[in-house]
This record gives structure tokens, C-alpha cells and sequence, in this order.
């Protein structure tokens, strides 16, 4: 596992630690992380604030997106991967996707390049989390 995912995992982490959803992002450009982003809604009451969003978010704005890759510890929902997709990212590397299939379809259908690493580390903390706290799961992906 690279250490963009590593970062990626860690704000999901410290999101977790936070009382929010175990889920983290970072946007990398040119080798260099420019942004880093975790779930945030529970935090800040927020319902947008999905860690792919605050990442976006929190790396600004820096010209083109052309030449970045999102990297998610869960594959992106449509919210996520709508933004992915008008901002012109070319490549998103998820952690996994057994326990949220997203919006992987959406995405390559733009041209977007999808890599689905299946990491256990990923899996077993949202698998964790749900379980924990289905009802923030269910809220958070729009099935409450």
C-alpha cells in the first residue's frame, strides 16, 4: 500500500476518532498531497460533507484537476464521483468496494481511470463502523 492510501486511511481514522464515518481522501498532484479530507457530516451537521468533498475542499483551488488522483478508502457515491467527474480527475484509487459499490459505473463511463485495491484495512473499518452504527451508515448513504 502506497502512502497516499496510508494518508487516506488515516483521516478516515481520524475521522472515526471524531464520531464521524470512517471514511478518508486525499487529492495528490505532481507526487505531493494538495488536499486531505475525511466524512465530516456527523462532525458538522453537514449532509455534503463527504470526505472526497472536504477533500476537494481543503485543497482549493489549484487550476486544473487534470493531472490529480483522488484517492478514497471507499468507492466514491454519486455526489462524490459527480465532482470527480466535472472537475476533469482522471484517476481514483478506492480501498474497497464490497461494502459500498458507488459510483465506479459513472465514472469510467467519463473516462475516469477506477482502481479498486480491495484492502482489508479499509473494509473491516467500515464493516466495523456499520455494524456499530447502521443508523449513521443508512443516513449517510441515503437509505434511512
Amino acid at each position: 500500500m502506497d502512502e497516499f492510501m496510508q494518508a487516506a486511511i488515516a483521516q478516515a481514522r481520524q475521522g472515526l476518532a471524531e464520531g464521524g464515518i470512517p471514511i478518508g481522501s486525499v487529492l495528490v498532484k505532481a507526487g505531493q498531497i494538495v488536499g486531505a479530507g475525511r466524512n465530516r457530516r456527523v462532525q458538522e451537521n453537514d449532509p455534503i460533507t463527504h470526505a472526497e468533498i472536504d477533500c476537494l475542499r481543503r485543497a482549493g483551488r489549484i487550476g486544473s484537476y487534470r493531472d490529480t488522483t483522488l484517492y478514497s478508502t471507499l468507492m466514491p457515491c454519486y455526489l462524490c464521483a459527480g465532482a470527480v467527474v466535472q472537475f476533469g480527475i482522471r484517476r481514483v484509487i478506492v480501498g474497497e468496494s464490497r461494502t459500498f459499490q458507488g459510483a465506479r459505473e459513472l465514472m469510467e463511463q467519463h473516462g475516469v481511470e477506477v482502481i479498486d485495491l480491495d484492502l482489508a484495512e479499509c473494509r473491516n473499518l467500515m464493516q466495523e463502523f456499520i455494524q456499530r452504527h447502521p443508523d449513521l451508515w443508512y443516513e449517510d448513504i441515503g437509505q434511512l
